[in-house]
């Protein structure tokens, strides 16, 4: 997602992930990535402003703030392929609106001075519900993204929309209710009922008792988990509709269920989860492919999280 931070504004091309909730760029530093675009300078900045790490303001964005010898407010957060940290500051950031008019809000970022995160991306913008997150900050009550597909031309961008009446509308919008919970608060949570393996529907639980909120939403998340149980159960209906016999003697595909053939045509085998409310409907496109590119294998996209009864 593009913003442009500071006065001056440069231009930042941050990860949006809905699983986080700081937002946090590179800024000048003696061991950090070397990113294609021009790290955020705060020298150049003369809307800067640094937190105290003895404000209340630190301390509420921070689950953990630490303060510099300088009593100034320090960030440290982890993330899938290194660690960042840094301090935390005030700074002017603008969006395009529907207007065509930019407009800009004050809001608290992480200005990383040491990170060992290994992308070409210039920080992170946090999009979860957590106070410190990029849609908290802005005061935006709802928000709503529409990607394209992988390998779609790189001249037309996806779209994100903040705010009250600038949702996605259109044939084929199904939508859930987001379930608030206290026990893991950086998440926003959905309720997953079951999936339906062609004409033959298999429920999250034996029972067919589902607890709200049984299912966390992270953009940051490649892979859709669940839990070991509901995807046995998935994967014993999957063998029976797929006529194809699967890969059994490969150590490399671990216990991945996956087939020596091209199986992701339109013809081929459809998902339907169902989530409360509403069905999404997934093509074999989506729901297989190749570990390796040099591998003739197709396999099986969704995995277990053996360890969680939560699904991802």
């Amino acid at each position: 997602m593009k913003v442009s931070i500071g006065t001056p504004p440069i231009d930042i091309y941050g990860l949006t992930d809905t699983g986080i909730s700081l937002v946090w760029t590179r800024c000048p530093c003696d061991v950090c990535y070397n990113q294609i675009h021009p790290k955020f300078d705060p020298k150049k900045s003369c809307t800067y402003n640094e937190i105290s790490c003895q404000s209340e303001q630190c301390h509420l964005l921070l689950d953990e703030a630490t303060c510099s010898p300088q009593k100034i407010c320090n960030f440290n957060t982890g993330y899938a392929s290194g660690l960042s940290e840094g301090v935390l500051a005030k700074e002017k950031v603008t969006i395009a609106s529907t207007s065509g008019q930019a407009v800009s809000f004050d809001i608290a970022f992480g200005c990383a001075h040491n990170d060992s995160f290994y992308f070409d991306a210039m920080g992170i913008i946090g999009l979860g519900p957590g106070p410190s997150s990029f849609v908290s900050q802005i005061g935006s009550k709802r928000f709503s993204y529409c990607l394209l597909p992988y390998g779609t031309n790189p001249s037309i961008t996806s779209k994100i929309s903040f705010g009250n009446g600038n949702e996605f509308v259109g044939d084929g919008l199904v939508s859930t209710p987001l379930i608030v919970t206290k026990n893991l608060p950086s998440y926003y949570y959905v309720t997953l009922e079951g999936i339906g393996v062609g004409d033959t529907y298999v429920p999250f639980n034996s029972s067919s008792k589902v607890s709200k909120g049984n299912m966390f939403i992270d953009s940051g998340t490649p892979q859709f988990g669940l839990p070991l149980d509901f995807y046995d159960r998935l994967v014993v209906e999957v063998k029976k509709q797929i006529s194809i016999d699967t890969i059994k003697d490969d150590s490399l595909l671990g216990t991945r269920i996956c087939y020596r053939t091209e199986i992701t045509n339109e013809n081929g085998l459809i998902l339907t989860v169902r989530f409360e409310g509403a069905d999404v409907e997934l093509k074999p496109i989506q729901t297989f492919n190749r570990p390796l590119k040099e591998y003739e294998y197709y396999c099986f996209g969704i995995t277990s999280t053996a360890n969680s009864d939560l699904a991802s």
